[in-house]
């Protein structure tokens, strides 16, 4: 099987989401709704993503300059167009029009076509905070063939951005030719990005019937309507660190988890005890919250179309955490928490922001600052090298920040065992054995996403025994942990595994699916009935067809060099780590593979040549060098 080829096709092929309408673009739904639409139209959302004269731009593009590690940008405006002048490392000096414009503040970012449909976003953007141009990645060395240069793969708007800025958005991409024909309703996440398609609620303002599957008014998403999961999940499509599977925006009202595999707690992304790292985009941490468990969705304290807070500070927080409490969250506690008896700092300074203990701040992009989601109380007695004390009070350590905790709350059940230890200790590679991350995946105490992860960093101690310990998490309600329990079941016998992991295939949700499809490429065929094979077909079509809307992305064609050294595939596998170094040069592991599967296929001579090729791109590569010892020059 020509695994590469064939997923080439498939993304050629897709597939169309079924709708019972058809989009009519956001001016159609201002005509009646006024008031949400005004609300709308200043709010991130809107101006995520405009054309360059629509208003929103506001960089100075009169003849400004900017310069950067052997890098020159001139800005300039002639007629009704806004330019960029750039003067790369080598020399190379290219002029390009401003394709289109990305945020509103505090930063705002500019699109490029460096070809036909092909747009990149720019690494040297401008500051509307304190109106100056600056570069996104300073410390870093971006030569023109660097993969995260400014042009390369990464920073390819169509591929990694459009479909959270865009309402309606498809990619399109092609992989015969690696050139996008993306499309989208319209840009800006407009009112049929949340509500859906809008055609079939006009009809049904004219007097017209429903068709079956939408809402009494018309809407394959119902906002409002007791369905808080459901909202959530809708916000989280964008709102996360996620795989997308399919080839654009999936239609409002798209279970999440058929729609994305989310990125688990992992080193890199997280601290260990699951706040904020890397830019994770809140759904994450918000799934580790208690206020998540007890039924609070984004709408309790965010404005659905302007997207600002309800209130203004502490008294967004307030409205639920005060004496006279809230009584759509009964479980919740009437008390004052707005109080120096509470937070232990001067009324009205920042430490008594309710934000500033239990929602770390991290800036991005430059200047761009979030608060971490997961609503949590300081913990700097767990001495991760991170808590909400320490990050205000820079010149005192945890164990200060410990003590006057201590001190403040003697006694606190609210210290006891906490699963960042394990996590770390799993990070750092410290852990003998899988003893402490099975305690946290089987407590159902604990936050899914954390069990979850706690299944991922178990991977590495598979065994039979982990296999039947953790058998259970395969029927667990929750999906995530579904998925990532899955892999853990690689070292049962292929008549265990095919026993447990069968119901998988046929769950409701494609990603669990999918999960469960991967790990049969490790079940011999012979081990399954002809039904069982059916299945675990249709569940390597699902994933095979998920692949083919990431063709664009170096990292899949590394996913698919290993599936074809699983199935034994030397050609597909070539073919795959080929496109692995086109699309990034810099892929330092797929260049030693590419080279070996020269070897095998076409023989020592071409692998020398293919090795030569990999040393001009990366000449200190010393898995390269030592093949260099190997093979000669």
């Amino acid at each position: 099987m020509r695994v590469v080829i064939m997923l080439a096709c498939l993304a050629i092929a897709g597939k169309v989401h079924a709708q019972a309408a058809d989009y009519v673009g956001s001016d159609r739904c201002t005509e009646c709704h006024q008031q949400e639409a005004d609300a709308w139209a200043s709010s991130h959302h809107a101006l995520a993503w405009t054309g360059p004269s629509d208003g929103a731009l506001v960089a100075d593009f009169s003849g400004t300059q900017f310069d950067h590690d052997g890098m020159t940008v001139e800005f300039g405006e002639k007629a009704d167009r806004f330019t960029a002048r750039v003067t790369e490392k080598d020399g190379l000096s290219t002029e390009y029009d401003v394709h289109s414009v990305v945020g509103i503040e505090p930063l705002q970012q500019y699109l490029f076509e460096t070809e036909p449909g092909r747009l990149q976003s720019f690494d040297v953007v401008w500051d509307t905070q304190q109106k100056r141009w600056y570069h996104l990645y300073p410390e870093q060395d971006l030569p023109p063939d660097d993969g995260l240069h400014w042009w390369g793969p990464y920073k390819n708007w169509n591929a990694r951005c459009a479909e959270c800025h865009a309402t309606g958005f498809e990619k399109n991409y092609i992989p015969q030719t690696r050139t996008y024909s993306s499309q989208q309703v319209e840009i800006g996440v407009g009112c049929e990005a949340c509500h859906g398609p809008g055609s079939a609620h006009i009809e049904w303002i004219e007097g017209q019937g429903i068709a079956d599957g939408l809402s009494d008014t018309g809407f394959l998403m119902s906002w409002g309507k007791g369905q808080t999961e459901a909202e959530i999940q809708q916000c989280a499509g964008c709102h996360s660190r996620r795989e997308a599977h399919g080839n654009g925006n999936p239609v409002p009202g798209t279970p999440y988890h058929d729609a994305y595999n989310l990125a688990v707690l992992r080193p890199g992304s997280y601290h260990p005890d699951g706040q904020i790292l890397d830019e994770v985009y809140v759904y994450g941490s918000f799934l580790q919250s208690k206020m998540y468990a007890r039924g609070v969705g984004c709408m309790n304290c965010h404005e659905p179309h302007s997207a600002d807070l309800k209130a203004e500070g502490n008294a967004v927080c307030t409205q639920c955490h005060s004496p006279a409490g809230n009584p759509e969250f009964p479980t919740l506690a009437s008390k004052d928490y707005d109080t120096p008896e509470h937070h232990h700092h001067p009324e009205d300074s920042e430490g008594a922001q309710c934000k500033s203990c239990h929602m770390i701040e991290r800036t991005y992009m430059g200047v761009d600052s979030r608060r971490d989601h997961s609503f949590r109380i300081p913990r700097p007695d767990l001495g991760l090298g991170v808590d909400a004390c320490t990050d205000c009070h820079q010149g005192e350590d945890q164990a200060w920040a410990a003590n006057q905790i201590d001190g403040w709350f003697p006694g606190s059940s609210n210290r006891g065992e906490h699963y960042g230890t394990v996590f770390q200790a799993a990070a750092e590679g410290q852990l003998e054995t899988p003893e402490g991350l099975l305690s946290v995946a089987m407590d159902a105490s604990q936050p899914g996403i954390v069990r979850a992860t706690a299944a991922y960093l178990m991977q590495p101690f598979g065994s039979p025994e982990v296999a039947a310990i953790t058998a259970p998490l395969l029927q667990d309600d929750d999906p995530l942990i579904r998925a990532n329990a899955a892999a853990l079941q690689r070292q049962a016998s292929p008549a265990d595994q095919v026993l447990r992991l069968e119901p998988l295939l046929s769950d409701p949700l494609r990603n669990v699916r999918i999960a469960a499809a991967k790990e049969f490429l490790n079940v011999p065929p012979q081990a399954l009935t002809p039904q069982q094979r059916t299945l675990a077909g249709a569940g390597m079509s699902e994933w095979q067809e998920a692949i083919s809307n990431r063709l664009d992305a170096p990292e899949t064609h590394l996913v698919l060099g290993g599936m074809a050294l699983t199935l034994r595939n030397a050609p597909a596998a070539e073919q795959a780590f080929r496109e692995v170094v086109t699309l990034d040069p810099q892929r330092a592991e797929a260049w030693p593979m590419l080279v070996q599967l020269v070897q095998i296929n076409r023989g020592p001579e071409d692998a020398r040549a293919a090795l030569r090729e990999a040393l001009d791109r990366l000449p200190d590569d010393p898995a390269l060098n030592q093949l260099l010892q190997q093979l000669g020059p």
